[in-house]
């Protein structure tokens, strides 16, 4: 009996053991470069540094939700960026900020790569801005600066670490850009016309991807614009009578769409330039528009008020009272429930939903090849 009894017993185990699903295989991304602005600075920007009006980064509540502290992440917690190193592709951490490590160039913490991105960069030059009178931000970087910064990070790490295999096999993620572009030429509509930002704006950002596929990037992924259209802070300056069917500001989500429209045009154009790379376009439009559309489907109650904001009515904001400030120095109970969290940006709750449309649906509605697909060819590529 006892001898029966054991091999059934292994045979159980066995059969366990066959039905248990295969281990997911490592993903072939070691190293991430991340470039942007605010919805994917994880803290190269500071108090001291940060936009006009949102300057107090660095104050509670930011961070409050995930990290008990502020990290100087635009956010109650984790950005789509950190959703994809430590969950997406399973990194042991999240990307470090460029100058936290600029300023420790002897850090012996592993390395996984580097976020550039910093809060209120433009996609055009800061010159342009300031030439024009429209430099009421205090954020002089562009997507070209985070460029340079990171040729001088390649050059700190040595020809050896930073030759053309490692710049080949990492993942590039260029976060949603131009957005800043638009709101700092907003006064000045008249002598600037939107198209002509547009036009600079797309250039820029091609321009840049185009420097990064030079250098040897094989694997990129570019965010478009969101809904700007439907963030506290537009819907407070623009007229009332300016809303689409989502009671958003009609005219900014226009913008907003035709800025993504030609950026496509662009990234197909590289496409055909350089067949040898993947890049993906991260429809951050659409991931928006969907939780617009049906919020509660996604757990919010409130798509439209500020979480970290004060003075009530419909979106709870005020420009010059904003999150972190003497005035706001709390946020709302549930952060989980809300789209928005300071009035421009996203709270941690949300960047998660978008993550998830952006890693794990692989239908094309959100990312374009598939995310998905995007790592098959990159095992395919990193055997070759």
């Amino acid at each position: 009996m006892a001898a029966s009894a054991a091999v059934l017993l292994l045979l159980l185990v066995i059969s366990v053991a066959a039905a248990a699903p295969a281990p997911a295989p490592p993903s072939p991304f070691r190293t991430v470069y991340a470039f942007g602005d605010s919805f994917t600075d994880t803290g190269n920007t500071h108090s001291t540094t940060g936009p006009y009006s949102y300057g107090y980064v660095s104050n509670p509540p930011y961070g409050a939700t995930f990290f008990h502290r502020s990290t100087n992440r635009y956010s109650d917690g984790r950005l789509v960026v950190d959703f994809l190193a430590t969950d997406a592709l399973a990194l042991p951490s999240f990307l470090p900020p460029y100058l936290s490590l600029a300023s420790s160039p002897n850090a012996t913490n592993k390395y996984y790569g580097v976020n550039f991105a910093v809060a209120g960069a433009t996609a055009i030059e800061h010159d342009f801005f300031a030439k024009n009178n429209l430099s009421i931000d205090i954020t002089p970087q562009s997507i070209m600066t985070e460029l340079g910064w990171f040729d001088a990070h390649l050059k700190t790490r040595g020809a050896a670490a930073a030759g053309k295999k490692e710049v080949g096999e990492a993942l590039y993620w260029v976060g949603e850009i131009g957005a800043n572009d638009y709101a700092y030429s907003f006064m000045a509509a008249d002598s600037i016309p939107p198209e002509r930002i547009r036009t600079m704006a797309v250039d820029r950002v091609t321009t840049f991807l185009e420097g990064l596929l030079k250098r040897g990037a094989k694997y990129v992924v570019v965010q478009g614009l969101p809904l700007t259209g439907c963030l506290p802070l537009a819907m407070t300056l623009a007229r009332p009578e300016d809303r689409d069917n989502l009671s958003c500001v009609a005219s900014v989500n226009k913008q907003s769409m035709d800025h993504n429209h030609h950026l496509q045009a662009g990234i197909h154009r590289l496409r055909q330039a350089y067949p040898d790379a993947v890049i993906a376009y991260a429809d951050y439009y659409a991931a928006h528009l969907a939780v617009m559309r049906t919020p509660a489907r996604y757990g919010f109650a409130e798509p439209f008020k500020t979480c970290c904001g004060t003075g009530g009515g419909a979106y709870n904001f005020e420009i010059f009272s904003t999150c972190g400030s003497p005035e706001v120095p709390a946020a709302c109970a549930q952060p989980a429930r809300y789209v928005n969290w300071d009035g421009v940006h996203m709270t941690e709750a949300m960047y998660k939903v978008v993550a998830g449309m952006f890693f794990r649906d692989g239908s094309g509605a959100f990312i374009r090849p598939s995310f998905g697909s995007l790592i098959a060819a990159a095992r395919k590529g990193h055997r070759n």
